[in-house]
């Protein structure tokens, strides 16, 4: 047996103990429960539905896989996927994925937790799901497709954010990597170096585009001002994490100064109007949000309707398999309700942050007016700080938020 391929956790013959307790909290393969966003483990690949760990509320995990085991699952859920294509259904690794673990769960299907799986149950197991995969007009197959869908889709505030900030880093990288490693010495090469600094500000900030001439020539003249060629031998000089330092400080204090010339009609050339642009964005999604959600409380209430009707019923029973397929319609509508509520949640939590920051935007500008209007020579560093203050009040604006990016592709049932 150890050295069957098909001996999962051979070294842990109760493997499937741990998580059987707590398999009514699972969208088990029959039980069809609606599982909120609390108490799922969202995943990015497949054979991470089976690794160990906690997981917030309920026990979706298996034991800790050895890397035979890790082996032999994929080659489960390859199996299933290429049955599935063969008979002329694609299926995602991940969802065929998530009906193995369920149907492992279902005590229906007679999995044996006190030993391992054979040959004969893996052949069994992979006949079971790709049978599932394979219903025609399923609510129940719907509703986990539904969930797989969403939790590979959606994601939090905080992982859209880095997402975000990894993508951006990743285009900054080329021209960073020119700028620390430059060794200029004639004029020519001084100028390339300082051309290149001006379009990784540019990239840093995302304050308009390094191929408009017009938007070059603005953070050109802004960086001038601040950081003229003639300090290029002096940067030159530094190590490289004290380069990347200072060129994040210039990003921001050449952003703020061409946001607060934009505000004052001065300048601004290719800045977007973020904020607007960001409100109406919310504003449609909001509504597109709405209309769904509605249209899937009706359908609910129908169902809802129909299956009291037919318990209430004085008349002979219908067949258990009409009631079934109700409750299932009606679980796959309150489970796409459920969803759909937590994208309003997230848009209302967005538009609250969104007032919140533009409110600190606009007192920073306020700040920085009165500081400079009032006085006929202005400390550098004290302007410096509110250019940089300004510009990080800027900068919060530039990552949206994320429900804009997901809906489209989640809310319709």
């Amino acid at each position: 047996m150890r050295n069957d391929m098909y001996s999962i956790f051979c070294k842990n013959p109760v493997w499937l103990h741990r998580v059987l307790a707590s398999a009514r909290e699972c969208c088990a393969y029959s039980t069809l429960t609606c599982v909120s966003i609390a108490t799922r483990k969202r995943w990015r690949s497949p054979v991470q539905l089976f690794s160990g760990g906690a997981v917030e509320d309920c026990s979706l995990s298996f034991v800790k896989m050895s890397a035979q085991a890790e082996s032999v699952i994929r080659n489960i859920i390859r199996e299933i996927t290429l049955e599935c294509s063969a008979q002329g259904e694609t299926i995602s690794e991940t969802l065929a994925a998530f009906i193995v673990k369920a149907a492992v769960l279902d005590p229906e299907n007679e999995f044996n937790v006190e030993r391992t799986l054979t040959k004969d149950d893996v052949k069994k197991l992979i006949g079971t799901c790709v049978s599932r995969l394979l219903q025609r007009n399923s609510p129940s197959l719907d509703t986990a497709k539904m969930q797989v869908h969403f939790d590979m889709n959606y994601c939090t505030r905080g992982e859209f954010l880095q997402e975000h900030r990894r993508v951006l880093d990743s285009r900054l990288q080329p021209v960073l990597a020119e700028i620390l490693d430059a060794r200029a010495r004639s004029r020519e090469e001084l100028e390339t170096l300082y051309r290149k600094i001006v379009s990784y500000v540019l990239l840093e900030s995302g304050l308009g585009s390094p191929t408009e001439l017009a938007v070059v020539r603005e953070t050109t003249a802004a960086l001038q001002s601040v950081f003229p060629q003639t300090e290029l031998g002096v940067f030159i000089a530094l190590t490289g994490e004290d380069k990347q330092k200072q060129l994040r400080e210039l990003s921001s204090i050449v952003s703020g100064i061409r946001l607060f010339n934009r505000d004052c009609g001065k300048g601004g050339e290719g800045i977007d109007d973020l904020p607007s642009i960001l409100k109406d964005a919310l504003k449609v999604t909001s509504e597109n949000i709405e209309k769904t959600l509605q249209k899937t409380l009706e359908a609910a209430y129908q169902f809802t309707g129909v299956l009291c009707s037919l318990t209430e019923s004085p008349h002979p029973p219908p067949p258990p398999s009409s009631v079934l397929s109700l409750k299932e319609g009606l679980i796959n509508l309150r489970q796409h309700e459920t969803f759909i509520r937590t994208l309003m949640g997230d848009i209302l939590m967005s538009a609250e942050h969104l007032d919140h920051l533009e409110a600190d935007f606009q007192g920073t500008m306020e700040s920085l007016k009165a500081t400079v209007q009032s006085k006929t020579a202005v400390p550098t560093a004290q302007v410096y700080v509110s250019y940089i203050h300004f510009s990080l009040s800027r900068a919060r604006l530039i990552f949206p938020p994320q429900t804009p990016h997901i809906s489209s592709s989640i809310i319709s049932p």
